[in-house]
């Protein structure tokens, strides 16, 4: 990692891991609310055939863990790791696994990727997709509260980094680290969302607060999950040691360069030599 790399030269260097990162939430956005309108909106002939809301939310869960799975495992979230969220790019950060310029321009990216997202939604799908009870996807804290909903998204967080963190650094699991990811986030939708909403991604619940003019208890959501990710990477790092953690990629493939530890894939025609 190139640690004392400047921010002009990490752009230059390092910007299709940033214009992916961007495209990695965005899409992820994209597909929620399209997933959310078709499955809440009155309107649709889902929520006429499905009447029972728990079923829609597993059914929502189960859409959104295959949409996370097919992003971390498609090229270009093995290409910039797919972290996909500020939480999970601050927490390697604070490993030492991302340089300062890459974190800051990975969180840039994920901000302005999520709001691209939900935009195209609003464009596409209009009142459908904006009005209530879709409302742009909103996260907001369910009926026990603000308390509650900061409770929830604290815990699932740090859940989410623990397994991350102990997966993708055993050599042979770290595969399963999408996988594992994806369910996590399938399980939540369904089972924790009545709680705070389930976000975990403070870029997330930020592309859909700022359209939807949603400030009330936002804080919730910029701070909870980041807090959650630290604390399960300090006890990993507590338990293991910092050298256990390998880099700040989700999945390593051997094909893709990765700009967190200099890996280089070696062109086959040099092996072949």
């Amino acid at each position: 990692m190139q640690s004392s790399m400047g921010p002009g030269t990490a752009l230059r260097q390092h910007w299709p891991e940033y214009l992916i990162e961007a495209w990695l939430l965005g899409t992820f956005m994209v597909a929620a609310g399209a997933f959310a309108t078709l499955l809440g909106f009155p309107g649709s002939p889902l929520p006429r055939v499905v009447m029972n809301a728990d079923v829609r939310r597993a059914l929502m869960g189960a859409a959104m863990g295959l949409t996370a799975v097919a992003l971390i495992y498609s090229p270009w979230g093995k290409r910039s790791g797919a972290h996909m969220n500020p939480a999970v790019t601050l927490t390697y950060w604070r490993l030492g696994k991302v340089a300062r310029w890459d974190a800051v321009f990975y969180i840039l990216a994920q901000f302005i990727g999520g709001l691209l997202g939900v935009s195209i939604v609003v464009a596409l799908l209009g009142d459908a997709f904006t009005a209530p009870p879709v409302h742009y996807v909103a996260t907001l804290p369910g009926t026990h509260g603000a308390v509650a909903a900061f409770a929830g998204e604290f815990l699932i967080s740090a859940l989410l980094m623990s397994v991350i963190l102990r997966i993708s650094n055993a050599p042979r699991y770290a595969m399963l680290t999408g996988i594992c990811a994806g369910a996590m986030v399938a399980i939540y939708i369904t089972l924790e969302a009545p709680i705070s909403g389930m976000s975990m991604n403070p870029a997330r619940s930020f592309a859909s607060a700022l359209p939807a003019r949603l400030w009330r208890d936002l804080w919730v959501y910029l701070t909870a999950p980041v807090l959650g990710m630290q604390v399960a990477a300090a006890w990993y790092v507590y338990q293991r040691g910092k050298n256990a953690v390998v880099c700040a990629k989700l999945l390593h493939p051997s094909d893709q360069r990765c700009i967190h530890c200099g890996y280089v894939p070696i062109a086959r025609d040099k092996l072949a030599s």
